[in-house]
């Protein structure tokens, strides 16, 4: 089985989420990815909590299938080992604080005449000018600076995403520039420098209720689970204290919704709801006649009249009900994978093909590679000794 990175190997300078989520996608397709650590602690995202046997739950997602190399970068002999490695490097990829890459001689700049076929991806929380650029950049503030809070929540409050969003924005931007960059290589042989903003990534997303609120238009109001402009689109209870997610698109799934869910045609023709517009201005109106309906039927029963209306379902799964979620399931998307713990289960990533899947290996520990690799990049004992300290061996000697 060949994975379609077979061959490409990525060094990447990276902490937190949204660069190692990036290089993670890259190593999923068979992608070489040499992760560079702090010695000793490593990147900081390994703190961020205990949930996974003792592991932190951000960093098992995001770190799998890599090798880790412990290197102080304050040292100018790390600096030179490091740029063995990139010298056989296809991708360099680095979320430092801004400018602290270039200050270290790693900059685009630095290595474009040296390595003319290296691609090179920084991102940042702003990108690499403006005014902004040297404003530090967490996943909450980009959800701010990027209109995110203010469409999401209540009326009464707005809420953050329950995951990082912005660096998955971030991430995914950066490995699908990245894949485009091998792509380009493939024809032109030319390296190429990409500039990953975290906002921008964002504001991308962003692009629905952007155009809503165009040329100075009301902004979606912020509407919980509902739709902000489509209605019935969203959660209702359900009489078993079971919570349903619905969504009508259209007049036709109106009147459907009426006569196989609601069981009451006449309301099809309602002058307050026969159109969407007058739906949603009308919405908590609706919504009570729809939770009287509900509250006589389980959680079961509403779903079974929605599926026979042919009407868009859900259920409100929680964390518990995903890692059991029967579709995942039956689709066989679970795999092991090893890490400093012991094993745990993984998602296979997105993407089913008939041509490969994804490579599921081990989350490493801090250094686990270190010595092997500074061997590649052509240390010495003694230099590789100097630079990680003495093995277990050499110290019970």
């Amino acid at each position: 089985m060949t994975l379609p990175l077979q061959g490409i190997t990525v060094v990447s300078l990276e902490h937190a989420i949204a660069a190692p989520f990036c290089t993670r996608q890259l190593a999923d397709l068979g992608a070489r990815v040499i992760k560079v650590e702090r010695p000793g602690a490593g990147d900081f995202a390994r703190a961020y909590d205990q949930r996974v046997k003792g592991e932190a739950s951000h960093f098992v997602w995001t770190n799998r299938s890599k090798e880790s190399l412990a290197l102080d970068l304050k040292q100018p002999e790390a600096i030179a080992a490091l740029r063995c490695l990139i010298a056989k490097a296809d991708v360099l990829v680095q979320n430092l604080a801004p400018g602290a890459a270039a200050r270290m001689g790693l900059g685009y700049e630095a290595l474009k005449a040296e390595f003319p076929r290296l691609i090179v991806c920084d991102i940042s929380g702003y990108g690499a000018d403006g005014p902004y650029r040297d404003k530090k950049a967490y996943d909450l503030l980009i959800q701010s600076e990027a209109g995110f809070l203010s469409v999401t929540g209540t009326a009464e409050q707005p809420c953050k995403s329950g995951n990082s969003i912005a660096d998955i924005a971030a991430g995914m931007y950066a490995y699908s520039n990245i894949l485009a960059a091998l792509l380009r290589r493939g024809t032109t042989g030319e390296g190429a420098h990409i500039d990953i903003s975290m906002l921008e990534s964002l504001a991308e997303w962003m692009g629905f209720p952007m155009y809503y609120a165009f040329d100075g238009a009301a902004p979606p109001p912020r509407a919980g689970a509902a739709h902000a402009s489509i209605y019935p689109y969203g959660p209702f209870p359900a009489g078993d204290g079971g919570t349903v997610m619905l969504g009508l698109q259209n007049e036709r799934e109106w009147k459907l919704f009426c006569e196989h869910v609601l069981l009451d045609t006449a309301l099809a023709g309602d002058e307050r709801f026969d159109a969407n517009a007058r739906r949603n201005a009308n919405r908590e109106a609706l919504r009570d006649i729809i939770v009287r309906a509900f509250c006589e039927l389980s959680t079961a029963q509403v779903l079974a009249r929605l599926d026979e209306a042919g009407i868009a379902n859900a259920t409100m799964n929680d964390m518990a009900g995903l890692w059991a979620h029967p579709q995942l399931a039956a689709r066989q998307r679970w795999r092991q994978v090893g890490s400093p713990a012991g094993d745990i289960p993984a998602l296979l990533p997105p993407g089913r093909s008939d041509r490969w899947e994804a490579r599921m290996d081990p989350v490493p520990h801090v250094g686990q590679h270190s010595r092997a690799l500074l061997r590649e990049a052509g240390l010495d004992e003694a230099a590789i000794d100097a630079l990680c300290g003495p093995t277990a061996a050499q110290q019970a000697a």
